[in-house]
């Protein structure tokens, strides 16, 4: 005879594999060329450092810079680019000639009125004055008109040194801060009222100097960069991420600022390399969804040629510690403190109870919300609380342990449902630290299904069961009315410590399992109709073998509806 435990060994039940994530994943797939998507929650941040050797009398040349700049414009769909930044330095002289061939440059993405960022660094001027140093070859080519039709271009201050751009991206807004080689008191001012009247945006911050790093990549403030810090960064919590040139070697470190929280501080700059730095770009890759930000180095130039002599070799793409690497951000947290993510308000029930609704449970209640008359009853204890997924309609769940579980009452009409034309069952989950109670069911029928007249696999396994497997990971397992043996779907491996939506969905034929709303791979397209039924109860939290109640539910479980019909993803109960 096939028992349960068998029967797991034979479908490889045991484990599932997660996602494993790497650097520097690519930004979504969509057309190349295309417009940069300003929902994605993957989205990335070009940025070009020092090209100073390019621009530098009769010594350069802009082909490396151009190559660059037709790459972004090229990806800026398929790697969803929605803003570029140069750092400064653009030229090693600032001279009329050098600035303007820059200029001539930078006007592919004004013609496509692509957002983009540049500011002045030491050697595009007079290094020994700050931002009310008056009208310069740089002013002239890049002051604030240069940006009268920019997507992005929000403000510059009166001098016309520094200013600041606001582009969207995974549906909110971000604003860049660029600001001059050497600010004067009236830059700071500026800067500081800037983000006050912007104060709910996060904010990333380019200049040319800022921090130096050592040759082991660790970076540390230059005598203007502390003062940077000290007058403009370190009191305003929107600033979480610096990005500077000036300086070689590349590098990094991770401050905290005086609300706490992590301030991420970046050089990059590879003027010291091969050809001037053959106008290395750096993509700031942003995943909202993974809390990660992946960073790729590579020169689009020397990627793009098709012979490359020993030292260009090299310097196709840059994969030391410094260059490629990831910094991960809890996003949500990070901009809690001037951006809270509005918290979901609690919906009535009756706004949940949609057409087809059999039963609907809440953790402040015992009776059933959808008024079918499919009440529950408490065995044993059960703690409530108010802690809930971000979506739940209620905002509150129950808390199981090895004291308590639910059960429908025997008169509810629930018990003698066979479910024919299909169902959606949905609940809201929460592991809790250290989970290892495998096979302890969140939602399970008390009848065998002998009782039923089941006799393939394991008669005494229960008629259906949504419970956890090893390492948390689902099974929905079940004797449909069409098939002798058990029908069963598999989830993957789910994080402790976080709330999971969790829906099984059958369209009268098959049954498809969805977390978060994703459908999972191990569904079955074997034929499935209905769920057997002996008239015997439902048991929320607790798993049953041979009609004896063997475990309960170790976590928090917050409402539970189900509904006699399929429903799409949008009828969900995490629906917006």
């Amino acid at each position: 005879m096939t028992t349960r435990r068998t029967f797991l060994l034979g479908t490889g039940g045991a484990a599932a594999a997660g996602l494993v994530s790497s650097p520097a994943v690519a930004a979504p797939d969509v057309e190349r060329g295309g417009r940069p998507d300003p929902d994605s929650d993957r989205f990335t941040i070009a940025v070009i450092p020092d090209t100073q050797y390019l621009f530098d009398q009769d010594r350069g040349d802009s082909e490396p810079l151009d190559a660059s700049l037709r790459y972004l414009l090229d990806h800026a769909g398929h790697d969803n680019i929605v803003f570029i930044s140069h750092l400064g330095d653009l030229t090693e002289n600032g001279l009329k000639s050098e600035i303007e061939d820059i200029g001539r440059s930078f006007r592919a993405l004004d013609r496509r009125r692509v957002g983009y960022s540049v500011l002045a660094g030491n050697h595009d001027l007079d290094s020994r004055t700050d931002d009310q140093r008056g009208r310069t070859p740089y002013l002239d080519e890049f002051g604030p008109h240069r940006f009268r039709e920019s997507p992005t271009f929000r403000g510059a201050s009166a001098d016309g040194y520094n200013s600041f751009h606001v582009f969207k991206a995974a549906g909110r807004e971000w604003l860049a801060l660029a600001l001059d080689w050497r600010m004067s008191a009236k830059g700071f001012a500026w800067a500081r009222d800037v983000l006050a009247k912007h104060s709910k945006l996060p904010v990333i911050l380019t200049t040319h100097e800022l921090v130096y790093a050592d040759d082991a990549g660790e970076a540390a403030f230059s005598d203007y960069g502390r003062r940077l810090w000290d007058e403009l960064i370190k009191d305003n919590d929107q600033v979480f991420l610096t990005i500077n040139g000036h300086f070689w070697p590349p590098g990094r470190a991770v401050l905290r600022n005086t609300a706490g929280n992590d301030v991420h501080v970046h050089i990059t700059n590879y003027q010291d390399r091969y050809y001037g730095g053959s106008a290395m770009i750096r993509l700031y890759h942003f995943d909202l969804a993974r809390n990660v930000i992946d960073v790729r180095t590579f020169s689009p130039w020397l990627q793009a040629k098709k012979s490359l002599n020993t030292l260009a070799r090299k310097e196709i793409e840059l994969t030391g510690d410094t260059d490629r690497f990831s910094v991960p951000i809890d996003f949500a947290r990070r901009f809690a403190g001037f951006a809270p993510v509005p918290v979901r308000p609690a919906r009535p029930a009756h706004e949940v109870v949609i057409p087809g609704t059999v039963a609907y449970w809440r953790s402040d209640s015992l009776k059933d919300l959808s008024g079918n008359g499919n009440d529950l009853r408490l065995v044993g204890t059960l703690t409530a609380t108010d802690d809930h997924h971000a979506d739940s309609p209620s905002h509150g769940s129950r808390v199981f342990g090895k004291n308590g579980y639910l059960s429908t009452v025997d008169n509810a009409p629930l018990n003698r449902m066979n479910f024919e034309r299909g169902y959606t069952i949905e609940t809201f989950v929460k592991l809790p630290k250290g989970f290892d109670h495998p096979w302890c069911g969140l939602l399970t029928k008390l009848a065998p299904g002998a009782a039923a007249g089941k006799t393939g696999d394991d008669p005494k396994e229960p008629l259906c069961t949504l419970n956890l497997a090893g390492g948390g990971s689902l099974q929905w397992a079940v004797f449909p009315r069409d098939r002798d043996g058990l029908s069963t779907n598999w989830g993957h491996e789910m994080d402790e410590e976080t709330w999971w939506h969790i829906a099984v969905v059958n369209d009268g034929t098959h049954t498809t399992l969805f977390v978060d709303g994703s459908e999972l791979l191990r569904n079955p397209s074997t034929p499935a109709t209905g769920i057997s039924t002996a008239g015997d109860p439902w048991l929320v939290g607790a798993y049953a073998y041979d009609r004896i109640v063997e475990k309960s539910y170790h976590g928090l479980l917050g409402d539970m509806r189900i509904v006699g019909r399929a429903l799409s993803k949008d009828q969900f109960l995490t629906a917006r």
